[in-house]
């Protein structure tokens, strides 16, 4: 390789190797300039979709959206700033549809949410099959800001549509050996390209305990930001268990039994020392690849923005008592 030397012998550049100023100040203007367009066209994608959103119209090349009709419940709120919609609908898990975050947005397009029955059967004295119209107007719609933080070490804040998920179970009237509910999403290869993957033995199943399922919570989400669920954000159906790390909350789901034993859970199953059937969200216990004990938010990102400090149960210490005396490193 041949390295050029200053004829001086000094340690420095030749002069003309060094940017003139004029260029050099005019590169400045114009990464500037870049970055103030990227912000400005991410504002309006933003701008453009909310609008799309109140007139009903898809944003994911599928059928029209919905408005919901849903009063912000304060109780369930936040003051930390919302995610971006942006983020929260092309930042996603949902291996059905791909392995990578981007996936989803991507390739859920193909997903038929209607017609939707969702199946409610096993210990309960009034089993159902409700249509997503009828299970969406089971009670009334609330609009509840959760943060939701992934396993993998990242978290969102997004205002969520649905009811407690204990409307729901109350209507179907258990019986005493219910101690389990399990859900069960759809697994359709003419929808879902990332079943092909197979990264898990599908279809996707996950559960809680009873108590974990009536807790006001947990919730039966049918819609984000004011709409229906996009398709890669779980679509038509989903619950939200904010307490618990993401993948406990199953998406596009259509079976939902109640089971004297503990469920077999997808991850579980699949990765057993990675993946508890609990999973809650807990700072002192480690991921066996990875700390817990921070979270990256997403839309916070930058070189010198500091990681958040997690939070046992998410910050939702109003569950603690429903795990008063378990050892939640044995039970993780």
């Amino acid at each position: 390789m041949l390295i050029k030397q200053n004829p001086n012998g000094l340690d420095r550049p030749f002069a003309s190797e060094i940017t003139p100023r004029e260029v050099y100040e005019e590169r400045r203007k114009f990464i500037a300039r870049m970055a103030a367009g990227a912000a400005v066209g991410s504002a309006l994608w933003e701008m453009a979709n909310r609008e799309a959103f109140a007139q009903g119209v898809s944003t994911q090349n599928a059928a029209p959206v919905q408005k919901l009709a849903a009063k912000a419940n304060p109780a369930f709120s936040t003051t930390e700033p919302q995610t971006s919609l942006r983020d929260a609908t092309h930042y996603n898990n949902f291996y059905e549809f791909g392995l990578d975050k981007t996936d989803p947005a991507e390739n859920a397009h193909t997903l038929r949410t209607r017609p939707w029955t969702v199946a409610i059967e096993g210990e309960v004295k009034k089993p159902l099959r409700l249509d997503i119209d009828s299970l969406t107007k089971l009670a009334p719609l609330e609009e509840r800001i959760y943060r939701l933080r992934c396993v993998e070490g990242w978290s969102m804040v997004i205002p969520w549509v649905g009811y407690s998920l204990s409307n729901l179970i109350k209507a179907v009237e258990p019986t005493g050996n219910a101690k389990y509910v399990e859900f069960t999403t759809l697994a359709d290869r003419s929808q879902m390209p990332g079943l092909r993957s197979g990264v898990l033995d599908w279809p996707y199943v996950e559960g809680l305990r009873m108590d974990e399922a009536m807790h006001p919570l947990a919730l039966l989400t049918v819609g984000m930001y004011g709409q229906v669920l996009p398709n890669q954000n779980g679509a038509p159906v989903r619950v939200v268990v904010p307490w618990k790390y993401g993948f406990k909350s199953p998406k596009s789901i259509v079976r939902i039994r109640f089971t004297r034993d503990q469920p077999k859970t997808a991850w579980n199953v699949s990765a057993p020392r990675e993946y508890g059937f609990y999973s809650n969200v807990n700072p002192k216990v480690d991921h066996p690849r990875w700390s817990q004990a921070t979270e990256r938010r997403i839309g916070e990102d930058g070189f010198f923005k500091r990681k958040r400090d997690t939070l046992m149960f998410n910050g939702y210490n109003e569950v603690a008592s429903l795990y008063v005396g378990m050892d939640l490193k044995r039970f993780f």
